[in-house]
C-alpha cells in the first residue's frame, strides 16, 4: 500500500517544475485529479439544517504584520457546529453514500453500516458525525500520540475509539487491517494505488468552501496559502480556483518542516514516504502524501513552503494576538505568511485558510 520509505531533507521553499502539466508519470491507471463539481456538494448540503457559509474575514492588522497589502482569511472554525473545515469531508462523503442507498427514513439510513478510519484529528470527528446522522457506526483508530482529550470528544459523539500504533501511519494501517477483518468500510482521507473513490469523496466536498470564497471575492486574489497534511483540502481548494480564476493567483502550499510529503514527492517526481521527527502541527504531521491530492497539487501549486516548529508557535501566538486563535495546524497558512513566503509584497492581496479553531475551543 504504501511506498518505499526514504529519509527526506528539508525543503524550505521549492518551486513547482510541473506546475501546469502534473508529474512526468501517472500514479495510477487512469490517472487522477481532484474533483471540481462543487455543485452537487452544494445540492446535498442545502438538505443539512446546519450548513450555513463561514465567513471570509478582512485581516488589516495581519496584512500590516506581513507587510503585504490586504489579507483575507476563510475562517472555518464554526463550520457546522464541528469546529473545522473536516466538516464538509467525510460527513459529506457519508451523505452521499446515504443518498444512494436510502429506502426510508434519513436517520436510519445507514443503519448497521460501519464506517472506520484513522485520525490525528478533526476527520475523525467528521467520520463520527456523518455516522450519527444516518444510524451507522463509527470505529476511530487513533496513536498513541493523539491527546486523550480528543479521543473523548469523539466518544461524545457516538464513536468507538481503539488506540493502535505510535504514528498516524501506524493507526491507519490498523484501520485498514479492521475494515479487512470485518467487512467494514474504510473511510480515509489519504488516497493510494487501488484505494481512491472515498477519498476523493471526501475531498469533493472542500469544493464548497472553495465555492463559497470564489462567490463572495470579486476577483482573484494575488496568493493563496493552503496547509498541507495528506494535501486533501489543499488540492481540492487548488483545483477549484484553478478552474475559476486560472492561472494568475500564485498558490503556495505550506507544510511542516517535519512532514514536507508533498514538496519532496514533487521534487522527486513521484510519491515517497518521508521521515522525520513529531510535529506540533498535529493535523500536517503525515509522512505520506495522498496520491490524488499529489496529481492535482503538482499540476495546480507554485510554490512548495515548509515551515519550523518555532515558526509555527509564533505565528499562532501572533495571530491570537490579532483576534484569530486557531491551532498551529490551523493557522499553518498564515504563520507562513507572517514569516515571509515567495511572490508576496507590499501591494499583495493575500487569501488564506483559518482550518480549525483552538483545541480548547
Amino acid at each position: 500500500m504504501r511506498p518505499e520509505s526514504r529519509g527526506s531533507s528539508v525543503v524550505r521553499s521549492l518551486s513547482n517544475p510541473f506546475r501546469g502539466t502534473g508529474l512526468p508519470a501517472p500514479l495510477s491507471d487512469p490517472r487522477e485529479f481532484p474533483s471540481t463539481d462543487h455543485n452537487a456538494v452544494a445540492a446535498l448540503l442545502a438538505l443539512c439544517p446546519k450548513h450555513a457559509p463561514t465567513p471570509l474575514a478582512i485581516a488589516p492588522s495581519v496584512a500590516d504584520a506581513a507587510g503585504v497589502g490586504s489579507v483575507l482569511i476563510k475562517d472555518e472554525r464554526g463550520r457546522m457546529g464541528l469546529g473545522s473545515f473536516k466538516a464538509l469531508g467525510a460527513a459529506y462523503a457519508i451523505a452521499a453514500d446515504a443518498q444512494r442507498l436510502r429506502t426510508g427514513d434519513w436517520d436510519d439510513a445507514l443503519a448497521g453500516r460501519v464506517y472506520v478510519t484513522a485520525s490525528a484529528g478533526n476527520h475523525g470527528l467528521s467520520v463520527a458525525a456523518g455516522a450519527r446522522i444516518f444510524g451507522a457506526l463509527a470505529v476511530i483508530y487513533l496513536a498513541d500520540t493523539v491527546p486523550e482529550a480528543f479521543a473523548g470528544r469523539l466518544r461524545a459523539t457516538g464513536a468507538r475509539v481503539v488506540r493502535a500504533g505510535s504514528t498516524y501511519e501506524e493507526s491507519m494501517q490498523a484501520a485498514e487491517d479492521a475494515a479487512a477483518e470485518n467487512g467494514w468500510q474504510l473511510l480515509s482521507d489519504s488516497s493510494w494505488a487501488g484505494y481512491t473513490t472515498w477519498p476523493t469523496a471526501v475531498m469533493e466536498g472542500y469544493l464548497q468552501m472553495a465555492a463559497e470564497i470564489t462567490d463572495e471575492m470579486a476577483a482573484a486574489p494575488d496568493v493563496i496559502l493552503l496547509q498541507a497534511g495528506v494535501g486533501g483540502l489543499a488540492a481540492s481548494l487548488a483545483a477549484h480556483f484553478r478552474a475559476v480564476w486560472g492561472d494568475s493567483p500564485v498558490l503556495i502550499v505550506v507544510e511542516p518542516e517535519a512532514a514536507p510529503a508533498l514538496a519532496e514527492s514533487v521534487r522527486a517526481g513521484e510519491l515517497l514516504d518521508t521521515e522525520g521527527p513529531v510535529s506540533s502541527m498535529g493535523r500536517l504531521d503525515c509522512k505520506t502524501p495522498s496520491l490524488v491530492a499529489l496529481e492535482g497539487l503538482a499540476r495546480d501549486a507554485d510554490h512548495f513552503v515548509t515551515i519550523t516548529e518555532d515558526e509555527a508557535r509564533d505565528g499562532i501566538q501572533a495571530l491570537a494576538d490579532h483576534g484569530f486563535e486557531t491551532t498551529p495546524s490551523g493557522g499553518a497558512g498564515l504563520a507562513a505568511l507572517l514569516s515571509g513566503v515567495p511572490g508576496c509584497n507590499g501591494s499583495s492581496t493575500v487569501l488564506a485558510i483559518l482550518s480549525e479553531g483552538p483545541e480548547d475551543g
